[in-house]
């Protein structure tokens, strides 16, 4: 039972012991442990500070990246109607180009036709001029007094040549 009960001059003595320690460690213990405890506590604010700030940052970066996305999509935009514009511009010249040689290659064509008749008829008109010649050149030396019997040997003479 002395376990339980225990004496009076054992209670002292753990008693004056347990003030000298926490004396020692009030003086040279708990002032280090408290600062260190506060500068702990300190570095966890500022970590917290520093990660809040962060999140903000990051979060001003993803608006300011989708920003520019937008940007870079308008852009994009603008560049492809810029491109089919052109490409439009550029089939309708080739096709205004189209139309306009068709029309001189027609046109070239017209007056090749047309220099190759006026040639032709020339041409006629040359053979008639030599067929009349002909003609009168026989009649002349035929010497023919009757004009039915002129008109007959001319008739003649036409149904020999044949024109092409």
């Amino acid at each position: 039972m002395n376990l339980i009960t225990p004496d009076l001059g054992l209670f002292f003595w753990q008693t004056v012991i347990f003030l000298i320690l926490l004396l020692v460690l009030t003086r040279f213990a708990w002032k280090p442990i408290l600062s260190a405890l506060k500068s702990r506590q300190e570095s966890i604010e500022l970590s917290l500070k520093e990660a809040a700030k962060a999140r903000r940052e990051l979060e001003k970066l993803r608006q300011d990246n989708e920003k520019l996305l937008i940007k870079a999509k308008a852009e994009r935009d603008q560049l492809i109607k810029d491109a089919l514009n052109t490409a439009s511009e550029i089939k309708e010249k080739a096709r205004f180009d189209a139309i306009k040689d068709a029309n001189k290659i027609l046109s070239d064509a017209q007056q090749s036709i047309e220099k190759q008749k006026e040639a032709a008829l020339l041409e006629i008109k040359s053979m008639v001029g030599d067929l009349s010649l002909s003609i009168a050149e026989k009649l002349i030396r035929t010497k023919m007094t009757d004009d039915i019997a002129q008109r007959q040997l001319m008739e003649s003479y036409l149904k020999e040549i044949k024109l092409n």
